[in-house]
């Protein structure tokens, strides 16, 4: 302050230069943090502290939020995106080789089931290729197949394709089923596997050899039936290995399954149990074990899974359970009476071991 009654502009003394080294993380350190506060208080040259606001950190270093860390989650959706359409594609398999087992054997209700999973799981993979997560050149030849599946089997039913024909599409569900179920269960345990193709390409080559060696008179009469029920097991098998990979899923990251719908777990087990009754009366073992296969592991294992991770309540697992284990009963029990047994396991017997 001067004596003469002039005044003097006061600027504020500039801080120390601040040493702005990144840490590993990519953060910088307090110092220059606090260093940063005081340009931004005191104004001190405003145009190189904004510049170091907008330095672009990684969002994976910084807890700050930031647009890229919406990117990487779109991603990450878009990945899983992928892995539903091949699985999709797996469950799409596995109905058509059920309508051609269930159309071939004249099971009106449950060819009709079958077709319509066809046709719902067609929708989904039409939604993901509209998403951008299935490739276009995957959906013109599911589509072909599916549209193919559908006609043939519609034929067939009513009596309006040959026989030739008709071997020619079981003999490619055969393939296609044989090659794709080793190939499912191999890639549910990667990385703890190595990522191979093995298990696929092999059983392609058996799949082949079998079909060739059963169409040209190679096997017996017996070894002949069973390439012919070879579809309907693998589709059998790969409904049943479904569970088991949600069920390893859910044991290496337990929180995916709460996003999993107890009502929508309770659907899939009413689903398939309705199915138990018809499969253990006319004594189709196939049938039986899918069916049983899928409402034990399928529905009540995710709806115990729930329930163990506190995502369902007591009283809706207890509902659940004492639903299953009655249905069941109750289904063995009327066989029995149907066929004049006096216990129900003898219906079981017959199932596997015949009359």
């Amino acid at each position: 302050m001067s004596l003469t009654g002039n005044r003097f502009l006061i600027l504020p003394t500039p801080p120390p230069r601040a040493s702005f080294r990144a840490s590993p993380g990519g953060v910088t350190s307090s110092s220059a943090v606090n260093n940063c506060r005081v340009l931004s208080l005191t104004r001190w040259n405003p145009i190189a502290s904004t510049r170091r606001r907008l330095v672009p950190v990684r969002a994976i270093d910084s807890d700050i939020p930031h647009p890229i860390k919406e990117y990487e989650k779109w991603d990450a959706w878009t990945a899983k995106f992928s892995g539903g359409a091949n699985g999709m594609l797996t469950g799409l398999l596995g109905n058509l080789s059920l309508l051609s087992y269930f159309a071939k054997k004249r099971e009106k209700e449950a060819a009709v089931v079958q077709t319509l999973g066809v046709i719902s799981t067609y929708v989904v993979l039409v939604q993901l290729t509209m998403a951008g997560a299935m490739p276009v050149q995957y959906f013109v030849a599911t589509s072909a197949v599916v549209t193919v599946g559908l006609v043939l089997n519609c034929l067939f039913y009513f009596g309006k394709l040959g026989t030739t024909v008709w071997g020619l599409w079981e003999d490619f569900i055969t393939v296609g089923g044989l090659s794709v179920l080793p190939q499912i269960m191999w890639s549910t345990f990667v990385p703890l596997v190595p990522n191979s193709i093995l298990p696929g390409a092999t059983a392609f080559v058996i799949a082949v050899a079998a079909v060739i060696m059963a169409r040209t008179g190679k096997l017996s009469e017996e070894g002949v039936r069973f390439v012919g029920s070879l579809s309907g097991w693998t589709a059998t098998l790969m409904f049943m290995w479904m569970p088991v990979s949600q069920m390893w899923t859910n044991f290496l990251n337990p929180d995916n399954i709460k996003g999993l719908s107890p009502i929508t777990m309770v659907l899939a087990m009413m689903g398939n149990g309705l199915m138990i009754p018809q499969a253990l009366f006319i004594r189709d073992l196939m049938w039986f074990t899918g069916s049983m296969w899928a409402t034990l592991f399928y529905g009540y294992g995710n709806i115990l899974c729930l329930y163990m991770l506190n995502c369902t309540s007591k009283s809706f697992f207890a509902a659940a359970t004492i639903g299953l284990i009655s249905w069941i009963g109750l289904a063995l029990w009327r066989d029995a009476t149907a066929y004049g047994h006096n216990s129900p396991f003898r219906s079981l017997k017959e199932l596997v071991f015949g009359p």
